[in-house]
């Protein structure tokens, strides 16, 4: 009987699953590829796969059989119902101690289902984040795996080949066990929708405050590229800045419809980091601008019916400005994901090392940046830190970026450009170094309304009170009408005759 050959098995031979079975077979491993739509099954065997060390099959039961023990499947199938219809395709040929990795984009909670689920039938659950697009999975991506420590050991060598490369290694890691990877990559696309709409808030004001054409806009970011904004997100920007449409000559960004779609990652993240208690206002700007985006005929009746007002703002150099504010609030939303990770670390028991973390962003994910090598030193200096902002180093950055920041957001407002993201950041940045917030107030509004009581800063230990704000605000007007003094005594500082 001839001996399994396949080291690994790929299903779902859509772009990224025919480009991770690539890039495993370059690194030296026979790949076995399943694809429920027969002709791409059969197009990628007779085209990409030719002449490679990749088997393509159509039966799931032959495609198993080809597989070495333990087996090792990773799927790359749409979120949702299809990855349970996947996963009962291959159960019934499995044995204990197989390994099914979902790569795609699934909720963790639905992950930690599974995980569970697939468990009782002796089978390993890994849900692994996968960052970098097409480029990133042919190449190298950026791989976020979550599961049993058993099933990742087993995939660790293969993972790592696969991977992309920094100076600090491969940019993979044993994230935590059932839903971590999906959770941290699920974090790592709400970061990305913040960053996007904090880099698009960052083009609009060049283009309607300072009047800048695409050429100039390619190189600003361009040159911002080459210092501490570096990217890959400001790389492409520029980019696409440079492209020229090939029928009217005009820049092909300006020909782009102003409405940005979402499949769904970063609204997950808002909605968790709710769920959890943990303020992401720069991501929750970059979900709310593309829904806006999506109103567009209601925007274009809106421009007709609502003129916009400016003021004027002291002349600067806005476009200096923009450098650091767009640093400043792009470390605010990298802090926001940073803490809503280890939040859910603490509240599920994941043991998620952010160190780690931020190491595996530097390279192949779509929010890799020269950053992330603040944050990591951040975590090396100290691994419990409750929010990078806290961090010596990081407050050193982003302290002297607030002049700056401060007047770009006054000129948005002053223009009547919108920039929530931007302003987001700066609000949150605020709040959290203000040592005391109005919500004094809010707690004594909600304990008169609906007796939810507050504590006293003067004697915590009287722990949560409640008082009877009806009838202590009606005792102290009976106080003060019984001093004798009314209104227009007091107003001109005289006692009445």
């Amino acid at each position: 009987m001839t001996k399994p050959a396949a080291e690994i098995g790929i299903v779902g031979l859509g772009v990224m699953g025919s480009n991770l079975a690539l890039n495993i077979e370059r690194h030296g491993h026979e790949v076995a590829a399943w694809e429920r739509d027969k002709e791409r099954a059969r197009a990628f065997a007779a085209q990409e796969a030719a002449g490679k060390r990749i088997a393509v099959f159509e039966e799931a039961a032959e495609f198993v059989s080809a597989l070495q023990r333990p087996r090792r499947i990773l799927m790359m199938v749409k979120a949702g119902p299809p990855v349970d219809w996947t996963i009962e395709q291959f159960v019934p040929f499995l044995e204990p101690g197989d390994i099914l990795i979902d790569g795609g984009n699934s909720f963790f909670q639905d992950t930690r289902r599974r995980e569970a689920e697939l468990a009782k039938r002796g089978l390993q659950f890994v849900g692994m984040g996968v960052s970098g697009g097409e480029r990133g999975a042919l190449h190298g991506p950026s791989l976020m795996p979550g599961g049993p420590r058993p099933a990742y050991d087993a995939l660790r060598h293969v993972l790592e080949e696969i991977a992309a490369k920094t100076e600090d290694g491969p940019c993979v890691t044993y994230v935590g066990p059932d839903g971590a990877g999906h959770f941290v990559k699920m974090v790592h696309n709400g970061i990305e929708y913040g960053v996007m709409q904090l880099i698009a808030e960052a083009y609009d004001l060049m283009r309607r405050a300072l009047g800048m054409e695409a050429d100039a806009v390619a190189e600003t970011f361009a040159r911002w590229n080459q210092g501490p904004l570096q990217s890959f997100l400001i790389e492409i920007t520029a980019k696409i800045f440079r492209v020229k449409d090939r029928e009217t000559g005009r820049p092909l960004v300006e020909l782009v419809l102003d409405r940005a779609e979402q499949k769904g990652t970063g609204k997950w993240t808002t909605q968790v980091a709710l769920d959890l208690g943990v303020a992401t206002p720069t991501i929750n700007a970059g979900v709310e601008a593309r829904l806006v985006s999506s109103l567009k005929s209601e925007r274009l009746r809106a421009a007709k019916l609502l003129p916009g007002e400016t003021l004027a703002v002291p002349e600067g150099d806005l476009l200096s400005d923009l450098h650091d504010a767009l640093l400043a609030a792009e470390i605010c939303a990298y802090a926001q994901g940073m803490n809503l990770i280890r939040t859910a670390s603490d509240e599920y028991g994941w043991d998620v090392r952010l160190r780690e973390i931020a190491r595996t962003w530097k390279g192949g994910c779509i929010i890799r940046a020269r950053l992330l090598d603040l944050l990591k030193g951040a975590y090396e200096r100290h691994p419990q830190l409750e929010n990078v902002l806290l961090d010596e180093e990081v407050a050193r950055t982003i302290a002297p970026l607030q002049k700056a920041w401060r007047r770009v957001v006054i000129a948005s407002a002053a223009r009547g450009v919108s920039c929530p993201a931007l302003a987001a950041s700066l609000a949150y940045f605020d709040a959290y170094r203000t040592e005391r917030l109005p919500q004094n107030l809010t707690q004594a509004q909600r304990d008169l309304f609906g007796a939810h009581t507050y504590e006293r800063i003067d004697h915590p230990e009287r722990g949560h009170i409640h008082t009877d704000w009806e009838e202590e605000a009606e005792r102290a007007a009976r106080s003060r009408d019984d001093s004798g003094l009314n209104d227009d005594d007091r107003n001109t500082g005289e006692s009445s005759a």
